[in-house]
């Protein structure tokens, strides 16, 4: 008998881990949008900790294109709009996952944002 669900868990992994700019890439994709917008979107989102030029992301949307994890969904003028495909939305999810049992590792340790602030 084939256990689909380990086929899909083995599926997924080959794309972890994301680079953190896709990451955000995929997340701002949860819903359709075009390249300037994704690149606000994961400002925003980031805190201004990431920052994505048109060359990065363009070079990003082809990339995640070709893997499936992203899909043209339409055209808005001359913009294309890409959304998330079901493979992205489980890469992402499981990536996540990934970074919430680092975290919980983090504060298990003692670590917090505290210890990494500068001493004055």
């Amino acid at each position: 008998m084939i256990d689909v669900n380990h086929m899909n868990k083995k599926k997924v992994k080959k794309y972890l881990p994301l680079t953190e700019s896709s990451a955000y890439i995929l997340l701002a994709l949860c819903e359709p949008l075009h390249g300037y917008a994704v690149m606000q979107k994961v400002a925003v989102m980031s805190k201004e900790t990431v920052t994505i030029g048109a060359g990065t992301l363009y070079t990003a949307f082809s990339t995640l294109e070709k893997q499936k994890l992203i899909a043209k969904a339409g055209q808005e003028g001359r913009r294309k709009l890409y959304v998330l495909t079901d493979l992205g939305k489980e890469v992402l999810a499981e990536h996540i996952k990934n970074l919430a049992i680092l975290v919980e590792n983090a504060r298990l340790e003692g670590i917090s944002k505290s210890n990494f602030q500068e001493k004055t």
